[in-house]
């Protein structure tokens, strides 16, 4: 993409969405405060890969098949939101951490790839980063670019996440702090995440 006037505004968007708070993030950031950065990056690696592969594909022309095929919206909408309620339901009840309990994360690289097609922020953010900002002209060198400049945005800004999670990782430790940050924790995956929700499945 050389053209300033999409590339900005996409890297902008990219970062927005890839670096503010949603299922991956909440994964990744949980992941590090049990397990460390280093053991958390396949999982980042995977959410970046299947992020940027989905992007791609939607723009090459899966979309059309959504388009032309309604009911799907629905079915990944109502599967994406009884995750995401599992997931949650799941956070705000994981109780403190307890340094050592875990030797790997949630998710690795092929599960944290996969789960981008039940993720409704990350069909949100496919579906209109490849309708708005990739240009006609030279549309699949272009698409490809933008998706390799996504994944590397994804890596950094999803990643942050896990760095965060070993900040906190001795005060999830104590019993209250970790009962309000789970708690909190929960909220803020479902506030951010259903409204893509409610968009997939209308």
């Amino acid at each position: 993409m050389t053209d300033l006037a999409l590339l900005i505004p996409f890297l902008i968007f990219a970062i927005v969405m890839t670096g503010t708070p949603g299922p991956n993030n909440a994964m990744v950031l949980i992941s590090g405060a049990k397990v460390g950065v280093t053991r958390t990056m396949p999982l980042v690696m995977g959410i970046a890969l299947g992020v940027s592969l989905q992007f791609v594909l939607l723009g090459l022309g899966l979309g059309a098949m959504f388009d032309a095929v309604p009911l799907l919206h629905t079915i990944l909408g109502v599967v994406g939101a009884a995750y995401i309620l599992w997931l949650s339901w799941k956070i705000a009840t994981s109780g403190p951490l307890e340094i050592g309990e875990e030797n790997r994360p949630p998710m690795g690289l092929f599960a944290g790839a996969a789960f981008q097609w039940i993720n409704p922020k990350a069909w949100a953010l496919s579906i209109s980063a490849s309708a708005t900002y990739i240009p006609a002209e030279n549309h699949v060198l272009n698409l490809c670019l933008a998706g390799a400049m996504l994944a590397i945005l994804s890596t950094v800004c999803v990643g942050v996440w896990a760095v965060g999670g070993v900040a906190l990782r001795q005060v999830l430790t104590r019993p209250n702090y970790a009962l309000a940050f789970n708690v909190s924790m929960s909220i803020i995956l479902i506030l951010t995440t259903m409204p893509a929700i409610l968009r997939l499945a209308i």
